[in-house]
């Protein structure tokens, strides 16, 4: 028996009549990408994981920019889309295309699962060191100026945090640290 959906609620704020509709063609379930994306203009976390990035590609061939690669699997990341399954998906969501930069309505797609996979199988283990340099400068430096230059020493605590498993249980003995 299939669910009968409801394309529309409405819902009364405070005097105020706000109205959410779910049939709409240019609909997206990511709302937050917003502020993301806002955060990331502010500390250029994006901007500073690219440019640790080489690219290899041929000029002419290139239609999506490494900086938009790192970007759309950073915000998917960030949107609880680990892996690539739903990129065909994203490409055409409106929330992504935004946060990548593109008009929803009129630009083309974001990259395609295919594209994205070789994006991220390009980058050789000596690469990927030199990512976490630029993300710990960042953090050093946005607590600086938060705390106006008194900071004298930044913790970081990494928690294991213990799942205990029973019987044979699929990656019960997997420990990511």
């Amino acid at each position: 028996m299939a669910a009968d959906c409801i394309p529309q609620l409405t819902f009364d704020f405070q005097q105020k009549h706000m109205v959410a509709r779910f049939d709409q063609a240019h609909a997206s379930t990511d709302g937050g990408l917003v502020l993301l994306t806002s955060l990331d203009a502010q500390l250029q976390l994006t901007d500073r994981l690219a440019a640790c990035l080489p690219d290899r590609r041929e000029a002419r061939k290139v239609q999506h920019e490494v900086r938009d690669l790192v970007r759309q699997r950073v915000f998917g990341l960030a949107c609880g889309h680990e892996d690539g399954n739903d990129a065909a998906r994203l490409a055409h969501d409106p929330m992504h295309q935004l946060a990548g930069g593109r008009d929803p309505l009129t630009d083309a797609p974001l990259a395609s699962q295919p594209t994205r996979s070789r994006f991220e199988n390009a980058a050789s283990p000596r690469v990927l060191p030199r990512i976490g340099a630029p993300l710990a400068d960042g953090v050093i430096a946005h607590h600086r100026r938060r705390l106006k230059g008194r900071a004298q020493r930044i913790t970081l605590d990494l928690d294991p945090t213990d799942d205990p498993t029973h019987g044979q249980q699929e990656l019960a003995f997997f420990n990511g640290h």
